[in-house]
């Protein structure tokens, strides 16, 4: 008999959100979509490597608007998604910016340049008139410095794998999250094992979030698993929601 989850979250995160990437994502939102009821959370990337300034793209923001009419979230993704720093000065700076990620932006970036795209972000969200509260570096990389300006920003949360935390003071809420490496099939094999131990562990979990990137949309066989994935901890129970709808219910818990 499944255990009911009733009260318990489910947090569907759509990643490096920009005109580029709505074809991978398209035949996956209109799937949850279809579902009915499902608010997702929009990881939105304001110049998509430099190439793709949502500015130039007027049909693509009003689409994102029509979301936010509809329910959904948009949250801040970077602002270029890529890591144009200069080079690794350490192994292990070499190994997080050239075999764990090539777009860790936000990794090495002083207080300065973080706030400076921060601003621009915050910018392009006002001009758009889409609210903002939260923030989540690209691979969830975050520097120092990056973390200093955020501290100065009116922002409500920024999230890392299995976190996300409150600002301005960073406080932790466990939120785990199953994300795929699917590039190859043998990633996309050891993917679904993880994330399969992953979810029976956290069946107790007050929330889980599912985060699905568009390499994820490329692939029928990761793609089913995400579409499988949120179907079956719908029918457990679990209440999808957005990222700042869940947090608020948390404020709302301890006051």
């Amino acid at each position: 008999m499944v255990e009911s989850m009733s009260g318990s979250g489910l947090l569907l995160v759509v990643h490096d959100v920009a005109p580029p990437t709505w074809a991978d994502y398209q035949p996956f939102v209109e799937a949850v979509d279809a579902l009915g009821g499902v608010p997702m959370t929009w990881l939105v990337v304001p110049n998509f490597h430099k190439h793709n300034d949502l500015d130039a793209h007027p049909d693509f923001r009003r689409f994102l608007s029509a979301r936010v009419a509809c329910g959904d979230e948009l949250v801040l993704h970077g602002y270029f998604h890529c890591d144009d720093g200069p080079r690794a000065s350490t192994p292990r700076d070499w190994f997080m910016r050239r075999i764990y990620t090539h777009e860790g932006e936000f990794y090495q970036l002083s207080r300065e340049a973080a706030l400076a795209r921060l601003h621009s972000g915050i910018d392009l969200f006002r001009r758009n008139d889409w609210p903002l509260q939260g923030f989540v570096a690209p691979a969830w990389l975050m520097s120092d410095g990056t973390r200093q300006a955020l501290r100065q920003l009116p922002l409500s949360y920024t999230s890392g794998p299995q976190h996300l935390y409150r600002l301005p003071d960073f406080t932790a809420i466990d939120a785990p999250g199953l994300v795929w490496s699917a590039r190859s099939a043998w990633r996309r094999g050891v993917s679904k094992l993880v994330s399969d131990l992953c979810e029976q562990r956290w069946r107790q979990a007050p929330v889980i979030r599912l985060g699905v990137h568009p390499v994820d949309m490329r692939h029928d066989f990761s793609r089913r698993y995400w579409l499988n994935t949120l179907e079956r901890l719908l029918g457990q129970g679990r209440l999808p929601m957005t990222k700042s709808h869940w947090l608020t219910l948390q404020l709302d818990r301890i006051g």
